[in-house]
């Protein structure tokens, strides 16, 4: 059986959010910094439902590996969420609607948990667990998305990257040892990529009228150019995405080792 590409560590960080961040974090624009403050609205109830999801099917989890690492999941996942509800604190307390967009989320996915059948839930968490985890891999395989932006925030976003790179593999291999298989994941995919796609969009618009830019050609041109130009580029996810619907798919067949043991001796040397 597949198991996850790192070793999973659950680590106690804090991030000083309350005094040293500004408002517009991030030199590649408003709307940039807005980009990321709009993903971190997505966080803590989101990490919430992934551990939810994955906890309702470890009866069916019979390897003690596996075992373990969703133990560490879980941990690695609290502290997401923690932190990113302190991020969502400051993004609030800069004037925007933070605590209302979560507020949102949560409706949406207490619907989703009263409605959609249990296995369907950890499909989704699967699809946006590849989401993330590919996202986490641009982040750290091209440090000059996160050049323009204040420290901290540089080391929150790279923490949360090569986290999400580490346990990569845990929800997919709960999702295989409860029976899933390949037509109802890509199924759930689909479905997640447009409700995620929308929810971010629409977010995105709201978070920029709060800030007095939503009808600004510039800030848009500076934000696609930088999604979909240099640096980030989001488009070269595209493959990756795909790769999804391969029946012997498995998050181990993206992604570097390499990227995640240069940020981890970074970490270390820091911390030392």
């Amino acid at each position: 059986m597949h198991t996850t590409s790192h070793p999973i560590e659950v680590r106690n960080m804090r991030f000083n959010l309350e005094t040293d961040v500004p408002k517009h974090w991030h030199g590649g624009g408003r709307g940039v910094t807005l980009f990321f403050d709009n993903l971190s609205t997505l966080f803590p109830e989101g990490e919430r439902f992934f551990i939810a999801s994955i906890r309702a099917h470890l009866s069916e989890v019979t390897d003690a590996e596996l075992r373990t690492a969703v133990r560490l999941f879980c941990g690695q996942e609290a502290m997401h969420g923690r932190e990113h509800e302190r991020m969502n604190a400051m993004i609030n307390a800069h004037g925007y609607p933070a605590h209302e967009l979560e507020a949102r989320l949560v409706k949406l996915l207490g619907f989703v948990q009263k409605t959609l059948p249990k296995r369907w839930q950890l499909a989704a968490t699967c699809a946006l667990e590849h989401y993330t985890a590919l996202l986490g891999d641009l982040l750290l395989g091209n440090p000059e998305i996160l050049a323009d932006a204040h420290p901290e925030m540089r080391r929150l976003w790279n923490w949360h990257a090569a986290e999400e790179s580490e346990h990569k593999s845990v929800a997919f291999d709960v999702y295989r040892a409860a029976g899933g298989n390949t037509p109802e994941r890509a199924f759930v995919m689909v479905v997640a990529t447009v409700v995620f796609w929308a929810v971010l969009a629409e977010q995105q618009v709201r978070l920029m009228h709060a800030d007095g830019i939503a009808t600004s050609p510039k800030e848009w041109i500076k934000l696609g150019r930088f999604m979909f130009g240099e640096p980030a580029r989001l488009q070269r996810l595209a493959g990756p995405l795909l790769d999804y619907f391969r029946p012997s798919f498995h998050p181990t067949d993206h992604g570097s080792v390499a990227l995640v043991e240069a940020w981890r001796q970074g970490h270390l040397a820091a911390a030392a």
